[in-house]
């Protein structure tokens, strides 16, 4: 076992030096953001990778554990696609906070083939690094002042290790209460 932040891996890197554990978006992402070197990445078993059973076997407690959730929001005929980063242990107000913030008359996670589609990574690791410019990144207010939170790598082999307050810095983020 290796000196981590958190958690219980064999070996954590700085994620520019692993990329065959990183989707190519979040690859490409990373190279050109300044906290890069603030990113660890750990190697894990894509059996491994839901949460629950995430935390039990790297020992990761939820609240340190951050997903990051697809939304989509509707008015009419205008669907706004959203990412959600909120801690494990919450749960996201989709029908609440998230949908006044799209400004949609109805929100609900998207279907999981449109988030893979749309973000270029695996369903189960499906991280706010390297998202589509576009769209609108939330982040939690809890998840951005928590010192570290353990979030998908783009591919279901591998987490990333992220000091919270960095979510909040990536292009793009809103940080807001998104919990309900």
């Amino acid at each position: 076992m290796t000196d981590t932040p958190i958690g219980r891996f064999d070996a954590a890197w700085p994620a520019a030096e692993r990329p065959e554990l990183l989707a190519p978006p979040v690859a490409a992402a990373l190279s050109g953001w300044e906290h890069a070197a603030s990113v660890l990445v750990v190697d894990t078993d894509p059996a491994n990778a839901d949460t629950a059973v995430f935390g039990e076997v790297y020992a990761v407690p939820p609240e340190q554990s951050a997903n990051c959730v697809v939304v989509a929001g509707r008015r009419g005929e205008n669907t706004t696609l959203a990412a959600c980063v909120v801690l494990a242990s919450t749960r996201a107000d989709v029908n609440g906070v998230i949908r006044k913030r799209l400004d949609a008359r109805k929100a609900s996670f998207a279907p999981m083939d449109d988030a893979v589609a749309q973000t270029g990574m695996e369903y189960g690791g499906i991280t706010p690094i390297g998202l589509p410019a576009s769209w609108p990144l939330l982040v939690d207010a809890a998840v951005a002042s928590t010192p570290w939170v353990v979030i998908g790598s783009g591919r279901r082999r591998g987490k990333l290790l992220v000091p919270g307050k960095l979510l909040a810095e990536l292009p793009g983020a809103e940080v807001l209460t998104l919990a309900g």
